[in-house]
């Protein structure tokens, strides 16, 4: 008996559908392991997933001028956690009307107002620094109590982080941050 052959064309269309399911099956592949190296390397500089972590440092309080119910505090807050937080509210025992949290904006008459604000978000890894033409705090001041030198207790309440309690020193507003200094890493602006 004679053995038959498939013809030369069927086993090179063999190969061929075989090359092309591998070449189909290789990409997903490499598409899954190139973002599992990215997220291990993620995970190993240890940020991810780890929570918010704020720190709040420079609290400032500008002395209320004579007669003058509100006056403006500042903070640099830095989230040195890796997800992303919101700065909800301030609260104060020493500001008997309240506290809000405010932005400072520009007409179109180069005129400045207060807007105030819900909530302001802390990026993950980055900075919020308060100053007198971004977000403050608008304090309502107790008349004629407060001397330069005077620590006042605040705390900031965050969305996820909870409270953190800080003093703020009352301070001349031409003592206040006066320069505009922006962070090469961050981008974040503050006022020095």
């Amino acid at each position: 008996m004679r053995k038959i052959l498939p013809p030369m064309s069927s086993r090179i269309g063999d190969r061929r559908r075989l090359r092309d399911t591998a070449l189909a099956a290789l990409v997903p592949v490499a598409a899954c392991s190139v973002a599992l190296a990215g997220l291990t390397a993620w995970t190993g500089t240890g940020r991810a997933g780890t929570p918010p972590r704020m720190r709040v440092t420079e609290g400032r309080v500008l002395l209320p001028s004579a007669g003058i119910p509100e006056t403006a505090a500042f903070f640099r807050v830095a989230n040195e956690g890796g997800s992303p937080d919101r700065l909800i509210r301030v609260t104060s025992p020493d500001t008997p009307g309240g506290i809000t949290l405010s932005r400072h904006r520009m007409n179109e008459g180069n005129g400045a107002y207060r807007d105030s604000v819900g909530s302001v978000a802390v990026p993950a890894g980055g900075n919020l620094a308060m100053s007198p033409t971004g977000v403050d705090l608008t304090v309502s001041a107790p008349s004629g109590q407060w001397r330069p030198g005077d620590l006042v207790s605040f705390t900031l309440e965050f969305r996820r982080s909870g409270r953190v309690k800080v003093l703020a020193v009352v301070v001349r507003p031409k003592d206040a941050p006066q320069r505009r200094v922006q962070e090469p890493r961050s981008g974040a602006v503050s006022w020095q």
